[in-house]
């Protein structure tokens, strides 16, 4: 992709780009909704990208480009940029622009061209690509010195504040900071990270993502209202975030809150320990024996948290009726991809039975593609 993106971009700016890098998408394997708690996350990198050609200008214009948008250039000054004036899907790149500035760091205008292979909406972190890209672009080509974890706040701070949603660290976190053939253990406090080998090849394994086709919008005020439901908790229990209670103090911590909260708490104390345990066993060898987390986690995310929708929990029984290991909707929900651990002579069977399952229900074919543990982001020419 990166000469074609190199092709469009002389197309567009005319000229050659000072250079060109690549952000992926990601799935959780496991520690959904737990970023922002504070907790823990067990991610991985696909192979699918936002890869991004850029160029400095020193005139303080930011030139935006897409390949997946209508044609045209979003051209904006930096030094006007401000949460809620940027419309669609460049409110993400100038967002990370903005969010430089705002630390003050010596940033100007670019020409920016886009291309991402990451599918929009499927709950696969299409958003948090094109922030890592553009942020590791921009480390780069201003020579800011940020290390990545950095780069990760800069890029969740852009989609908080400039494209309004209140989500965690997790998906920037995973976008610039896994490693091919790991995945990410993620502590959302202290962003310590540690590569785990998840090496499904050798064990005959793979990870299918079936993308339900239901878009999800995380701006929607759903995921707002979580968010609040969850910080109100650990108010009302005197910690300081959800990832503070530990599973031996939840049924007595559960005693003391309102009833709308009690689900909530439920689902991220024990999504915690589904992500330590998880840990446990890729350290130990043993990716297969996953599967029952996985399913255990789609059951909390549906009944606890709510974040479900009726394709994907069809996807998930009907992958495990077929042979599936485990599965279960992976992203903020509200629709999205469903990860399916399957073994590798199993998986057309586990694929075709989810797509017989949605024509008879009436839901439209499931998108189908791999998830390989993928390396971050980087600079690819």
């Amino acid at each position: 992709m990166s000469a074609r993106v190199v092709r469009d971009f002389g197309r567009v700016h005319g000229g050659a780009p000072e250079g060109v890098w690549a952000a992926p998408g990601r799935v959780n394997l496991i520690g959904e909704h737990t970023d922002y708690n504070d907790g823990f996350a067990l991610p991985m990198a696909l192979p699918q990208t936002a890869v991004l050609a850029a160029r400095r200008r020193p005139d303080g214009l930011l030139r935006l480009h897409s390949a997946q948008g209508d044609g045209g250039v979003t051209e904006l000054r930096v030094a006007d940029l401000a949460p809620g004036t940027v419309p669609g899907w460049a409110r993400y790149p100038a967002g990370v622009v903005w969010a430089l500035r705002a630390r003050g760091l010596p940033v100007g205008g670019a020409d920016l061209h886009l291309d991402s292979t990451v599918p929009t909406g499927a709950g696969l972190s299409s958003s948090a690509a094109l922030e890592c890209a553009v942020a590791v672009a921009y480390a780069e080509l201003y020579g800011l010195g940020l290390g990545r974890p950095e780069l990760a706040r800069v890029a969740q701070y852009a989609e908080n504040a400039f494209a309004g949603v209140p989500c965690g660290v997790m998906d920037q976190m995973a976008s610039v900071c896994c490693a091919e053939g790991s995945a990410l253990h993620l502590d959302s406090r202290s962003l310590e990270v540690r590569q785990v080998p998840f090496d499904l090849g050798g064990h005959g394994l793979r990870l299918l993502v079936l993308d339900t086709g239901v878009k999800h919008d995380l701006a929607d005020g759903a995921y707002a209202a979580l968010r609040a439901g969850c910080e109100r908790a650990a108010r009302l229990l005197g910690l300081p975030a959800l990832r503070d209670l530990g599973e031996p103090e939840l049924p007595a911590a559960l005693g003391r809150l309102p009833a709308e909260l009690v689900p909530l708490v439920r689902h991220v104390v024990t999504e915690n320990a589904r992500v330590a345990r998880a840990v446990e066993l890729l350290t130990a060898g043993g990716p297969g024996a996953l599967g029952p987390l996985l399913t255990a986690g789609h059951a909390s995310l549906r009944d606890d948290y709510g974040v479900s929708c009726p394709e994907a929990d069809l996807a998930v029984e009907a992958a495990v009726a077929a042979g599936a290991l485990g599965a279960r909707m992976t992203g903020g929900g509200f629709g999205g991809s469903v990860i399916a651990l399957v073994r590798a002579d199993g998986a057309a069977a586990v694929a075709g039975a989810v797509a017989d399952a949605f024509a008879a229900a009436g839901f439209g074919a499931p998108a189908v593609l791999e998830a390989v543990p993928s390396a971050g982001a980087r600079r690819i020419g």
